[in-house]
């Protein structure tokens, strides 16, 4: 009889805590659905300014692409007139043309961007919440070694998202635009849509603060033990080989755009090997103190 009643205590026992963390877990869901909610309906409310914030880059690469008359300028002209059209925002000049062609296109459109920056702007509460949940199961030294990633992740991925908007945008789009074909009584322009363009402003945001996001995933490999600073250094070569691939990838085939992306991605390798390397020090150290205090006196 007391066997039968000790194992219902210690199935209660467990069910207990079980019911706390769903309770948690339910009211962090909570949380995150309803900053979510917020975000989405803030963004959508302002959809259209916040798309012709997003089409500003193709202004920009339009004031380049009619100063240079053809748009076949060398690279360090691009970027000269890149920089000075970033600094000193575009006026007057001829109006720039977008279109849709389905009734309810732009609409759709709106809808994708408000998710997207409602993804975007509720990620420090999403992140705070996930830390929230999980914090309770680490030791304190854990803690505070996870904490700092909740800051670093956020601003890695707006470097990333403003390397796209005042670089690579108005690349990609100078470089479309310089594909127009005009004589011979034919023209060919281009007229892109709108939702075409938007999807490909998010995606390049996506990929490039993803990417961007390589010290926080391998310093978090490297706490976890599944990755050292040596293999990292020995992999250098390798990487720097997928580096450049992925720039032949994403960018158009110019070599200044390829190099805006793939600069960067190698510094922050090199910056995440000496997070690694930096961790190992520490738990070497804590290691060495740990068996100091085991030998007697």
């Amino acid at each position: 009889m007391s066997k039968v009643m000790d194992e219902e205590a210690e199935i209660e026992a467990s069910r207990a805590p079980l019911l706390e963390h769903l309770t948690e877990l339910r009211s962090r869901l909570i949380v995150s659905v309803v900053a979510f909610i917020a975000a989405f309906l803030l963004c959508f409310a302002f959809a259209e300014p916040i798309s012709l914030f997003l089409f500003h880059p193709f202004r920009v690469a339009n004031t380049i692409f009619q100063s240079q008359g053809s748009g076949h300028g060398h690279g360090l002209e691009l970027l000269t007139a890149l920089i000075q059209a970033t600094a000193a925002p575009p006026t007057g000049g001829e109006p720039l043309n977008l279109v849709f062609t389905a009734p309810l296109e732009f609409f759709f459109a709106k809808l994708k961007l408000a998710g997207f920056g409602a993804v975007v702007l509720c990620f420090p509460v999403l992140a705070w919440q996930l830390y929230r949940f999980v914090a309770p199961g680490l030791y304190r030294r854990e803690r505070g070694a996870f904490l700092p990633f909740l800051f670093a992740a956020p601003l890695l991925f707006l470097l990333g998202a403003a390397l796209v908007y005042y670089v690579m945008l108005p690349f990609v789009l100078w470089f479309s635009l310089s594909q127009q074909i005009t004589g011979e009584g034919i023209q060919v322009q281009m007229l892109p849509r709108i939702a075409e363009y938007l999807q490909l402003v998010t995606a390049l945001i996506l990929a490039f603060g993803l990417s961007f996001q390589l010290p926080v995933v391998v310093t978090l490999l490297g706490m976890a033990g599944m990755i050292s600073s040596k293999t990292l250094a020995s992999g250098r070569r390798y990487a720097i080989v997928g580096v450049v691939v992925l720039a032949a990838i994403v960018t158009p085939p110019d070599p200044i755009s390829q190099l805006m992306l793939a600069v960067p991605l190698v510094l922050l390798y090199e910056v995440s090997i000496w997070c690694v390397r930096l961790i190992e020090l520490r738990r070497r150290k804590a290691e060495g103190d740990e068996h100091e205090d085991e030998v007697p006196a």
